[in-house]
């Protein structure tokens, strides 16, 4: 019988934990690169988190985690911390924390509501697939050479330039040997089509960074590769499973299709 948690506040809780320690985590490791070539910074105001990176301009790097009512008066401090770097500052603001005077400062500060951005979840279980369904396709963990391989499928498939591949390759090797992250790709016919990469920390996972190459697309490959990791978290002990996703897009989709529930879809708010 399949495990099912129903929406709380501490269900929410615990998803945005997951989300914050995998980013810390990765962020971390980036940061700690030889003479941190990336700039990254991590800043924390309170309980919430605010990530910089000044050469990845993008709001996944780029971003405030954590913020709650209780803690607006770090609003100020955080919006000078992005303008002393040059970066608009983004928040991410859970529907369970809204609350009106946390959004009306937001508001009183020049940010805007500029996105929405889903979290689901499931209870690890054992793998959905059928031993013999489509044996054409085949999960596998990446091993430590083979993360050129990964940057290539990452910045193809997510139409960033081959150029991009290099930083991206070095930017994801240095999580290799760090507990709790793992690669994995999913091979067609013996050729690497997809990847997709899962982080455990205190029995919660997050399943984060997935990519198809174009031409291997709309044959159930990130499917596979979310199942497969559910698998290794529901193998590891993990009690809680984490993606995210846009609302309503084909990860969204995918996600549902191997049980995954909405758990909540947070709002971004940004700096005119």
């Amino acid at each position: 019988m399949t495990t099912i948690l129903l929406p709380s506040h501490e269900l929410t809780q615990a998803i945005e934990a997951s989300e914050i320690d995998y980013m810390s985590d990765r962020m971390a490791a980036i940061q700690g690169r030889n003479g941190n070539p990336e700039g990254v910074e991590i800043r924390r105001f309170g309980q919430a988190v605010a990530f910089y990176s000044k050469t990845m301009p993008w709001p996944s790097f780029n971003t405030v985690k954590g913020l709650t009512a209780q803690e607006v008066d770090v609003i100020e401090p955080i919006l000078a911390f992005y303008r002393a770097r040059e970066r608009k500052a983004q928040f991410e603001v859970l529907p369970s924390l809204a609350e009106p005077s946390l959004l009306k400062r937001l508001a009183d500060h020049g940010l805007y509501q500029s996105g929405f951005h889903s979290s689901l979840y499931i209870v690890p279980r054992p793998s959905l697939e059928a031993k013999d369904e489509d044996d054409s396709i085949v999960i596998r963990e990446l091993k430590e050479d083979q993360f050129e391989l990964y940057a290539t499928i990452h910045c193809r498939g997510t139409g960033l330039p081959n150029s991009g591949i290099p930083h991206v390759a070095e930017n994801n090797r240095v999580l290799y040997r760090r507990p709790g992250w793992k690669f994995y790709a999913a091979y067609v016919r013996g050729e690497p089509a997809a990847v997709g990469v899962l982080y455990m920390k205190d029995r919660a996972a997050s399943l984060t960074f997935a990519a198809t190459l174009p031409e291997y697309r709309n044959r159930g490959l990130q499917r596979r590769l979310l199942d497969h990791r559910i698998e290794i978290a529901y193998e590891h002990r993990c009690e809680l499973a984490v993606g995210q996703c846009s609302f309503l897009s084909q990860s969204h989709r995918n996600m549902e299709r191997v049980g995954m529930r909405l758990g909540y879809v947070r709002d971004a708010w940004t700096e005119r």
